[in-house]
């Protein structure tokens, strides 16, 4: 068993697991996994740099991580840092900090090394299991960026497209500095084309156009916040539970009428849901948008919800 600890700074937050890895038997036995909402990539793509508040925001989570770190006693430690700080004209200044805090240099991966990871850590318990069998075709939509994956026992194709939650809410919904709440029709029109022509490109590389027939065979899985917390409303959680969420089957008909209702509604309604995570309040329309327009690409009929991701990954990366 080695312990390590996986961390994963994206453009919306940043995640610490703590496990004891076990290759010989293929488990994690996780130990701490836990996420803060730092938002790095506020305006990132408009100003090119990384804004001096969301680089403290990022900061102060990383010297609580080390702490975490220290205590549990983690023999190997590997930083990655994805979408937001490969488009930062002031990367260094985030690496010099990272570095002073955590002891380890973060890694600026490239798309197609994201999903690597994070097909790895959310297939490898999923294998030989008949209930989800593959092959694959994962999706990590991010704050930033949206990965795609495809395989079976391994990646055989992979694409990394600069569409996010975070990204398409400041490209598409903020006017004078505000977010448009709810949207109007030609900021969601605009929104959608982006989407498109984003699944478009990432389709040169990864099989999509109805790829998740059951004729066809790929199980579609679903990763990060966006999918979990469409995930937690569907299933009608009072409160967030990764148990319940991680391999529940949320229907195409599902993500319809709850990405209908999250674009009509005001921030206070959003704010109001219960798994809802107040990081997420004004951009998880957008994350819903995504996903949908995903299944409906692909022809997925549902989305099987994976809490294990990117995170689990790294993990094995370093065990």
């Amino acid at each position: 068993m080695t312990r390590v600890a996986a961390v994963d700074c994206g453009t919306n937050s940043i995640r610490l697991l703590v496990a004891d890895a076990d290759p010989a038997t293929g488990e994690l036995s996780e130990l701490d996994r836990r996420m803060k909402i730092v938002r790095l990539g506020q305006g990132v793509d408009r100003t090119g740099r990384l804004a001096p508040e969301a680089l403290e925001r990022t900061f102060a989570a990383c010297r609580e991580y080390a702490e975490v770190i220290r205590e549990l006693g983690a023999e190997r430690i590997r930083f990655v840092a994805t979408s937001a700080s490969r488009d930062a004209e002031n990367r260094e200044e985030f690496v010099r900090g990272v570095v002073e805090i955590l002891g380890v240099e973060p890694e600026v991966i490239t798309g197609d090394q994201e999903a690597e990871f994070s097909f790895t850590g959310a297939t490898k318990e999923l294998m030989g299991h008949d209930h989800v069998a593959g092959p694959y075709l994962v999706v990590d939509i991010g704050g930033g960026s949206t990965e795609f994956v495809e395989g079976g026992e391994g990646v055989r194709a992979a694409r990394s497209v600069d569409i996010g939650c975070v990204r398409l809410t400041e490209r598409h919904l903020v006017v004078d500095g505000q977010i448009t709440d709810p949207p109007t029709e030609d900021q969601l029109a605009a929104m959608k084309r982006d989407v498109e022509a984003a699944l478009d490109l990432a389709e040169r590389t990864v099989p999509l156009t109805r790829a998740c027939r059951p004729a066809d065979g790929h199980a579609l899985v679903g990763l990060a916040g966006s999918v979990t917390t469409v995930a937690g409303i569907a299933l009608g959680l009072q409160e967030y539970d990764s148990s319940a969420i991680h391999h529940s089957r949320i229907t195409v008909d599902q993500v319809r009428e709850i990405t209908a209702k999250l674009l009509g509604s005001t921030h206070a309604e959003r704010a109001e849901i219960p798994v809802m995570h107040p990081g997420r309040v004004d951009v998880i329309g957008a994350g819903a948008v995504i996903l949908l327009s995903i299944m409906e690409r692909t022809g997925a009929e549902e989305v099987v919800v994976s809490e294990h991701d990117i995170l689990d990954g790294i993990a094995w990366s370093i065990a």
